[in-house]
């Protein structure tokens, strides 16, 4: 492999939070994998291992090119194979599929953030991959009845304006709320969707975390996953929106550990940065006041719980630190 050009200071920074990132969902693979009672399941869980696999053995060429130490990330000793199955009724590739809707994201900036031609074909075909993927999977939960699909609604049949700036109202509780647009409605069904899972994940890891503060942090994690599940459904009701998501009792009462502590801290650190970046999305793109506030509200309680769990991951040594640049003005003061 032949880098035409140096990677950047931006390009370090993406591809350790990347490697990092596969490093994780492929130790999770293995032991979803490993418990999974489906062959389809399976099929579609290792063919994404393998394709992650090579990416991550190109990553590590880079660093060893560029002269750049490898990420420590997830090993072997952060997964137990043989603990009992903690996740059942298809949560696997469920939790897979939400993993694929965050890297899609990911990709999507590193992308933006890449100059160099090799480190833009890894982020290319990590796009092509994570895209299939959560086609199959999504296919996958679909044809096995464990995903809802969104509610329905009329189809336009003209084209209309906004007319006025009450379009936007809906703080006053002595007023009627206009009906939810199409947008609205997707934004408010995909954060009842992806907080049922989040609770069913956060769920299983509080059931065998092993330090007290770690799970006391889940049991946190999951009040927060249900009050952002009680306002959509609340906003969904109020609207007259027929309206079902799949929870199903998918933790079981296992209380033994498939996951190392630090493993089960980064998966929430991760997937805090994604909740953060969606509700902004939905802060923005929803134009009923009522429901920004809502979001934006939503969104700080998740920063201040993301921040207690980067505190937690500090405390117990498991934040591997970001590559950094040179501190200048020490090596000016170290010099006089």
């Amino acid at each position: 492999m032949i880098l035409t050009n140096p990677i950047s200071a931006p390009e370090i920074g993406t591809l350790w939070t990347t490697y990092i990132e596969k490093n994780l969902i492929m130790r999770m693979l293995e032991y979803f994998i490993e418990k999974a009672d489906d062959q389809e399941a399976k099929n579609i869980m290792g063919g994404l291992w393998q394709e992650l696999n090579f990416y991550v053995l190109q990553m590590e060429e880079i660093f060893k090119k560029q002269g750049m130490a490898t990420p420590i990330g997830f090993r072997k000793e952060d997964v137990n194979l043989q603990a009992p199955k903690l996740y059942d009724n298809g949560f696997d590739v469920m939790f897979l599929r939400i993993l694929k809707e965050v890297s899609m994201g990911m990709y999507t900036i590193n992308m933006n953030m890449s100059y160099n031609d090799k480190v833009m074909q890894i982020y290319e075909g990590l796009t092509s991959v994570t895209q299939k993927v959560y086609k199959l999977a999504t296919l996958y939960l679909l044809e096995k009845g464990i995903l809802s699909l969104p509610p329905k609604v009329t189809m336009p049949i003209t084209n209309e304006f906004i007319e006025s700036k009450n379009y936007l109202s809906g703080l006053n509780p002595f007023n009627q709320k206009r009906p939810l647009n199409d947008i609205e409605l997707g934004i408010l069904h995909h954060g009842v969707e992806t907080n049922n899972i989040g609770l069913q994940l956060i769920t299983g890891f509080a059931q065998c975390a092993q330090h007290k503060d770690v799970k006391q942090y889940f049991v946190k994690g999951m009040e927060l996953c249900r009050k952002q599940i009680k306002i959509f459904s609340e906003i969904l009701l109020e609207s007259h929106v027929q309206f079902s998501a799949t929870t199903g009792s998918t933790v079981t009462p296992s209380t033994v550990a498939p996951f190392s502590d630090k493993l089960m801290m980064h998966c929430v650190y991760f997937l805090n940065g994604f909740s953060i970046v969606g509700n902004s999305f939905g802060t923005f793109f929803s134009l009923r006041n009522d429901i920004s506030m809502k979001a934006t509200l939503i969104a700080k309680d998740i920063y201040l719980y993301g921040r207690e769990g980067i505190e937690i991951k500090i405390k117990h040594g498991w934040f591997e630190e970001p590559p950094q640049m040179e501190d200048r003005s020490g090596i000016i003061k170290g010099n006089q």
